[in-house]
């Protein structure tokens, strides 16, 4: 399963976040640096609104939605890069994540301390920026010493892996995280042996008050994160409010419908959020559905269906014959299976077929 981390300055609310997202309390929160020491790790379902309608079509009694893995991660001070705070571990834990969630402080809030005694939303992101950035400075240019010294005893590899680490060095010294240097397929295979910090995919939520969040985005700072998300990261920005989250994580569904209506929001943001990084992560969804269950199944996005059927057992892709598949929308408005089937909406799908997020399948096999 992968993993997203999330990270942040002290006292921006992730370890709020990640309870509230996890239904748990496995992350103390509270008003000092560094509440978060060992990295706590939960598994949080991926809500999607397809499921139920889809059940409902199958006359299916269980309901399975996919699922992933977020990593609450020690809160980062300046000189992370060089061991202040808790930053060697905090780098190592960011290394073992394959996205970042970072969260950003946009509320004030007077008891609630703040590292820099100020709240400065786009400086807390520079803070983190440069510190991820200068632990991949050092990081990789230790890796291209030894590099070196096997790329002179004539390995291709190594001097293609020379190459590439001259360039992502010259980009980072830049002040520019590797993820948005410009880099060939070959290259993308090699960068990925470098383990680099700011090569990870990242997405920024925005933390705001409760009384901000059903016009955050009128908000000066929220306005600020997703700009510079946006031109400097070529990163999403997701609002949210931590507190909210954590009152509505101990509300019955009904209580928290009600609740979030009181507030002028639709949607809880928690939701909105673990779509993202779903998203984020590269992922998609195919479903299924039959008389037993309506579930969501994981795939990466590019995903052919003979791989999408051996997600589901092993033997569906070794005797894949062909896949019966519709998009959920278009399954939807025909109102059935057999009502699709009749109308010609299915489509037959050969084994190299890629999987579009929604469609949903029947595997035909044979071993």
């Amino acid at each position: 399963m992968l993993r997203a981390g999330i990270v942040g300055l002290p006292n921006v609310g992730k370890s709020t976040l990640f309870n509230a997202l996890t239904r748990t309390r496995k992350a103390e929160a509270a008003n000092y640096p560094f509440c978060t020491i060992e990295p706590n790790v939960g598994v949080v379902t991926v809500p999607d609104a397809r499921l139920a309608p889809l059940a409902a079509l199958f006359g299916s009694p269980r309901i399975v939605p996919t699922a992933i893995e977020l990593v609450d991660i020690a809160g980062l001070v300046k000189g992370a890069a060089t061991g202040e705070g808790l930053g060697n571990r905090f780098l190592s834990h960011i290394r073992e994540v394959d996205a970042v969630v970072e969260v950003v402080r946009c509320f004030e809030d007077r008891d609630i301390a703040h590292v820099s005694e100020k709240l400065d939303a786009l400086a807390d992101i520079e803070t983190i920026a440069t510190e991820l950035l200068l632990a991949d400075v050092d990081s990789l240019t230790r890796q291209r010493e030894r590099l070196e010294r096997t790329a002179k005893g004539g390995d291709k590899t190594a001097r293609a892996q020379v190459a590439l680490a001259t360039k992502l060095l010259a980009h980072l010294d830049a002040g520019r995280p590797a993820l948005t240097c410009e880099l060939s397929p070959e290259e993308c295979a090699l960068a990925r042996q470098f383990f680099l910090l700011t090569a990870k995919p990242t997405l920024f939520a925005c933390n705001v008050a409760e009384g901000d969040l059903a016009h955050a985005e009128e908000l000066a700072v929220v306005r600020a994160v997703e700009h510079y998300a946006a031109t400097h990261r070529g990163a999403e920005a997701v609002v949210i409010s931590a507190q909210i989250e954590a009152e509505l994580a101990e509300l019955p569904p009904e209580e928290a419908r009600d609740y979030l209506s009181a507030l002028g929001v639709t949607e809880s943001g928690a939701d909105a959020l673990i779509r993202a990084v779903y998203h984020l992560l590269g992922l998609r969804t195919f479903l299924t559905a039959g008389p037993n269950e309506a579930r969501a199944w994981t795939i990466h996005a590019g995903e052919s269906a003979a791989a999408a059927a051996g997600g589901i057992h092993s033997d569906f892709e070794r005797g894949f014959i062909r896949a019966e598949t519709i998009a959920f929308a278009d399954l939807e408005r025909h109102g059935s299976w057999a009502a699709a089937r009749e109308a010609g909406a299915l489509r037959q799908e050969g084994r190299g077929y890629v999987v579009q997020d929604g469609d949903v399948m029947l595997f035909k096999f044979n071993v």
